[in-house]
């Protein structure tokens, strides 16, 4: 069996399949999980996206995002590669209450969570928390800052979320490729800490 020499492949060995990294993108209704699934995956994103129809009227709470048109019903995916030895599989959950039941069967063999948080609307972003602290599943907040605007501090942020300082938050467009990839960076890395520290 032939082996690849260390510069050419960082010392991995021609055909060792990467390491899969599923990961959960969270977050209150419209703060952007489709969107940034969109950003990142190098594969095009599969979408169950649906037009909201008048039968979610009194059911969805559409203050703030009010021009929403659609919504995901039950998942978003899609997949980035890290390096050489890490894919990372991203599964965006639904962000309506109704639709909730449904992260407790994709929260399954997840290792992490990036969890989106719009300064508009912190309050949206609660349930996702409760649910992976509650689970003892690592995440990172990400803040996204529509058009580059934000109204808070990272510090404003973290009080209003009570967070504690080792969870990594990250404010940025997430529409924006780069941003989406530095915060699911900033989840591997905070990853690689809690497993070499349990």
């Amino acid at each position: 069996m032939a082996f690849a020499d260390s510069e050419s492949t960082g010392g991995v060995r021609q055909g060792t399949p990467p390491a899969a990294v599923k990961i959960l993108v969270a977050g209150g209704f419209g703060v952007g999980k489709t969107t940034l699934v969109g950003a990142v995956s190098e594969v095009t994103p599969l979408r169950t996206e649906e037009y909201l129809t008048v039968a979610s009227e009194g059911v969805d709470d559409m203050g703030g995002v009010e021009e929403k048109t659609t919504t995901t019903v039950a998942m978003d995916f899609g997949r980035i590669t890290i390096n050489p030895q890490i894919v990372v599989y991203l599964f965006g959950t639904p962000g309506q209450e109704r639709f909730w039941f449904m992260w407790n069967d994709l929260v399954q063999g997840a290792l992490g969570a990036v969890v989106l948080a719009d300064t508009r609307r912190l309050e949206t972003s609660f349930a996702s928390i409760d649910f992976f602290e509650s689970r003892r599943i690592p995440f990172v907040i990400g803040v996204n800052c529509f058009y580059g605007h934000s109204d808070r501090s990272e510090q404003e942020v973290r009080d209003a979320l009570t967070l504690g300082p080792e969870v990594p938050l990250v404010m940025g467009d997430m529409r924006r490729t780069e941003v989406g990839r530095e915060l699911l960076l900033a989840l591997v890395e905070h990853l690689l800490v809690v497993m070499s520290t349990t």
